[in-house]
C-alpha cells in the first residue's frame, strides 16, 4: 500500500479500527440507564465498570504494545475488530448479571489497547511524515466518534428494540472496519532496536505527565454537567456547554495535529503548554457563573484535553523503529490516569464541593505540564548521549 491513496486509507482504517475497538465501553455508558434498569445496579456500579476497565487497560498496554510490534498492524487491527465485536455479542446475548457484564467488559479492554495501538503503527508506517500529524489528530477522533454512535444507538435501537439489540448491531458496525485494515504487499518485517536506543526513563516520565493529564481532564465528560447544576446553572444550558466543549476538543485535536505538520519539532513542550493553558480552565470551573463556565470549558476542552493526538504524534516520530511499543508506554500513565481521575474527583466533590475538585484537578494539570517539560528534557540528553555514542563508534 503506498501513495496518495494508500495514505487515505491507513487514516480511515486507523479511525475506523479505533472506534471499533473502544465502542464498548462507550456503549455500556450510553445504554447505562437500560442495562441497569434489567441488572440492577446504581450509577456508582457504572463507575466501577469504567474504572476497572481503564485500570485494567493501563495493565495490558505494555504486553499489548510488545505484540503489535511482534505481530504488525494487519494482524493486530483484524483480531482488535474481531475480538470487539465478539465480545459486544457476548454482552448482548450473554450478560445475564452485573457480575457477567463486568468480567465482558474487562475482557474487552485489550481489544481497545490493541486497537489503539495497531492503528498507532499503521500510521507510522502508511502515512508521509509530512502529513503524520494531522493523522494522528484525525486517529483521536475515534473516541468523539464512539460517543456519537453510542448516543445515537440509545434512542435508535435501545428504546425501540432493547439495549441488548443496540450491542449486537454494535459488533455488526465494529466489522464493517474489517476491511479498512492495513493491507500491504509487503510482508511486515520487525524493526530491531538496540535496547541501548531506547529512552524508556524519558517515555516513563512523559507517561506520568499525560496520566496526571488525563487523571484531570477525564473529570470533564462526567462531572461538568454535575458541577455546573450545582452552581446554579440551567441543566439544559449546562448540556449545551458540554456539547460545545466536546466539539471545541475535536476541532483543537485536528488543529494540533495540522500544526505539528507544519513545524520541525517542539511538539512535546506545545503538550504541555496546552496543558498549563488548560489548567487555567480547571480553574476557571471553580468559579460559579454562566461565564466562567463558558471559558473554563473552552480552556479546559479546547487545551486541557485536545492534546493526546499531538503526544502520540511526538512519541512516534521520536521512536520511529518501535512507534507501537514506545507509544504503548505513555498509555499506561493515560489509562491509568482515566482510572484514578474520576475516581479521586467523585471522592473530593463529594467532601470538600466541587469547586475544591476542580482547582485540585488545575494543580494537578500544572504538575502534568511540569512533567512533559522534565521528560522533553530527559529525551533530548538521551538523543544528545546517543549520537556522541555513534560518533565515538565511528571514529
Amino acid at each position: 500500500m503506498g501513495g496518495e491513496l494508500g495514505a487515505r486509507r491507513a487514516v480511515v482504517g486507523a479511525v475506523a479500527v479505533s472506534t471499533a475497538s473502544v465502542l464498548p465501553v462507550f456503549l455500556t455508558g450510553a445504554l447505562a440507564v437500560q442495562i441497569s434498569g434489567e441488572l440492577g445496579f446504581d450509577p456508582a456500579g457504572l463507575g466501577l465498570v469504567v474504572a476497572l476497565y481503564f485500570g485494567a487497560s493501563a495493565v495490558a498496554s505494555l504486553p499489548v504494545g510488545w505484540l503489535v510490534e511482534r505481530f504488525g498492524p494487519t494482524a493486530t487491527s483484524r483480531i482488535a475488530v474481531v475480538g470487539a465485536a465478539t465480545l459486544m455479542l457476548a454482552v448482548g446475548f450473554g450478560a445475564r448479571s452485573y457480575g457477567l457484564l463486568v468480567a465482558l467488559l474487562l475482557c474487552s479492554c485489550w481489544c481497545n489497547v490493541m486497537g489503539q495501538l495497531s492503528s498507532n503503527l499503521t500510521l507510522a508506517r502508511f502515512v508521509p511524515e509530512r502529513r503524520l500529524g494531522l493523522s494522528f489528530g484525525f486517529k483521536q477522533s475515534s473516541v468523539p466518534a464512539a460517543t456519537l454512535l453510542s448516543g445515537l444507538a440509545v434512542p435508535a435501537i435501545a428504546l425501540t428494540l432493547g439495549w441488548r439489540w443496540a450491542f449486537v448491531m454494535g459488533a455488526g458496525l465494529a466489522l464493517l472496519a474489517l476491511p479498512l485494515t492495513p493491507r500491504s504487499r509487503e510482508p511486515y518485517v520487525r524493526t530491531k532496536v538496540d535496547p541501548a536506543d531506547r529512552a524508556t526513563g524519558a517515555l516513563a516520565v512523559i507517561g506520568a505527565g499525560a496520566g496526571l493529564g488525563a487523571a484531570a481532564a477525564g473529570a470533564l465528560g462526567v462531572f461538568l454537567v454535575a458541577s455546573a447544576v450545582d452552581q446554579g446553572v440551567d441543566p439544559g444550558l449546562a448540556g449545551l456547554v458540554l456539547t460545545m466543549g466536546s466539539v471545541v476538543g475535536l476541532v483543537l485535536r485536528l488543529l494540533h495535529g495540522w500544526l505539528a505538520d507544519r513545524r520541525t519539532g517542539g511538539h512535546i513542550a506545545v503538550v504541555a503548554a496546552s496543558m498549563a493553558l488548560g489548567a487555567i480552565g480547571l480553574g476557571l470551573l471553580a468559579v460559579p457563573g454562566p461565564v466562567p463556565l463558558v471559558l473554563g470549558t473552552v480552556l479546559a476542552f479546547g487545551l486541557g484535553w485536545a492534546w493526546p493526538g499531538l503526544l502520540q504524534f511526538a512519541v512516534v516520530r521520536l521512536n520511529p523503529a518501535a512507534p507501537a511499543a514506545a507509544t504503548s508506554v505513555v498509555q499506561v500513565g493515560v489509562y491509568a490516569g482515566a482510572f484514578l481521575g474520576p475516581v479521586v474527583f467523585g471522592f473530593l466533590a463529594t467532601h470538600s464541593g466541587f469547586g475544591a475538585a476542580w482547582a485540585v484537578g488545575a494543580g494537578t494539570m500544572v504538575v502534568a505540564a511540569a512533567a512533559m517539560i522534565l521528560g522533553r528534557r530527559m529525551l533530548v540528553a538521551h538523543r544528545v548521549s546517543r549520537e556522541a555514542r555513534l560518533a565515538a563508534a565511528v571514529s
